[in-house]
């Protein structure tokens, strides 16, 4: 699959790369992204929800009333779960939400994530450029170029760039990752995707290498 090259102002280059179909033209397999996002979501929750429970709670442990003639349910604490301010049964406790994945599967997951993607033609593979000094104005006007500032785009560098990650910084639907670095949930979450040139050739090395 043939893709054009636009440089950074969005105009073309003259020049295409090629997008390889057992990478970016798959059939998505759905089971494999619903497992590889969720697994994104809840590796992203801290756990640390908690409520106290009755032997937690502060409180007079003083019986409050007799015991019978009084019409209505036997109480001995005012911790009961029964009475406003008492303990919560079987409350939230601090928890960890992670689990694992295969390999394989999260290779599939994001081989499908990229092929849905081209297959809406959402993907724009654009010159390898740098931001020497960070400046927003000048990332804006990048995104303008390419007629995407009003669209959640996920720029793909082939490594880190200080400045160009600095520049995008600022803007809520601008983000920017690595190849390393490449989720599921982000290339799916993502309206556009901006790929490097450089970029397509290490996403390509490296599902070969998969």
């Amino acid at each position: 699959m043939e893709v054009k090259v636009l440089n950074k102002a969005g105009q073309d280059t003259g020049r295409t790369v090629n997008l390889p179909e057992e990478i970016f033209g798959i059939t998505p397999n759905q089971q494999a992204l619903y497992l590889d996002v969720k697994q994104y979501l809840a590796n992203q929750r801290q756990g640390t929800h908690k409520s106290k429970e009755r032997a937690e709670i502060s409180r007079t442990t003083k019986k409050l009333k007799k015991q019978k003639g009084t019409g209505g349910a036997r109480a001995g604490s005012m911790k009961s779960p029964l009475f406003v301010g008492g303990g919560r049964v079987f409350g939230p406790r601090p928890r960890d939400y992670h689990f694992k994945l295969n390999r394989k599967l999260k290779e599939l997951a994001r081989r499908s994530a990229l092929s849905a993607k081209t297959a809406a033609g959402v993907v724009i593979v654009v010159e390898d450029f740098t931001i020497e000094t960070p400046s927003t104005k000048q990332y804006i006007s990048f995104l303008a170029g390419l007629q995407v500032s009003a669209k959640k785009t996920l720029h793909i560098l082939p490594e880190s760039n200080q400045g160009v990650v600095l520049s995008s910084r600022n803007l809520a639907k601008a983000k920017v990752t690595t190849v390393n670095h490449l989720s599921t949930y982000e290339l799916i979450n993502a309206d556009r995707l901006v790929i490097s040139e450089q970029s397509v050739a290490k996403i390509i090395a490296h599902f070969q290498q998969a």
